[in-house]
């Protein structure tokens, strides 16, 4: 297992400072976790980037392509027919691939929220989906849990890869 130097390590980034409404702390937080994945994933080399670091068959690359179709799906109304697959990205598709996809879903999503401006409102999502759509606090705080968690998860394979940590 790789071990970090001192030069190694990434700095860590403190939570974010955001306005004192519940809409912008609430997008402050997800935004700091979405910005903190994908930094995870855009440097990964290959083909570690893809190689399971836990019996289940999780990679760092398979984590942001399943968050990319959970912002899809969250907030652009697509169905999601087989989850776990959500959780492999394609073997042609490249570190750079996956992240730029996984930033595109989320400046779309962004889109979206702009136009909220009742937290317990329905997600006004952009195509219609088989399933209602949650309010979007609730939304908001899946997101943030979903994010988070597999950043966490992240964090572990990253290091297991190549020892970077930090944020």
């Amino acid at each position: 297992m790789p071990t970090a130097s001192r030069r190694d390590r990434r700095g860590d980034t403190p939570p974010p400072r955001t306005g004192s409404g519940e809409t912008d702390v609430l997008r402050g937080f997800l935004d700091y976790l979405r910005a903190s994945i994908a930094a995870k994933v855009e440097d990964a080399p290959e083909p570690a980037v893809r190689t399971a670091g836990v019996p289940s068959g999780t990679n760092l690359l398979g984590l942001l392509h399943h968050l990319t179709a959970v912002e899809r799906s969250m907030f652009l109304g697509d169905d999601v027919t087989d989850w776990p697959a959500t959780f492999r990205a394609a073997p042609e598709d490249g570190v750079h691939d996956v992240v730029a996809r996984y930033r595109e879903a989320v400046e779309r999503a962004n889109a979206v929220l702009d136009g909220c401006t009742d937290l317990a409102a329905p997600v006004p999502r952009p195509r219609r989906s088989r399933r209602p759509a949650p309010s979007t606090r609730w939304a908001l705080v899946h997101m943030i849990e979903e994010t988070g968690r597999h950043a966490g998860h992240a964090d572990i394979l990253r290091e297991q890869i190549d020892g970077a940590t930090g944020r």
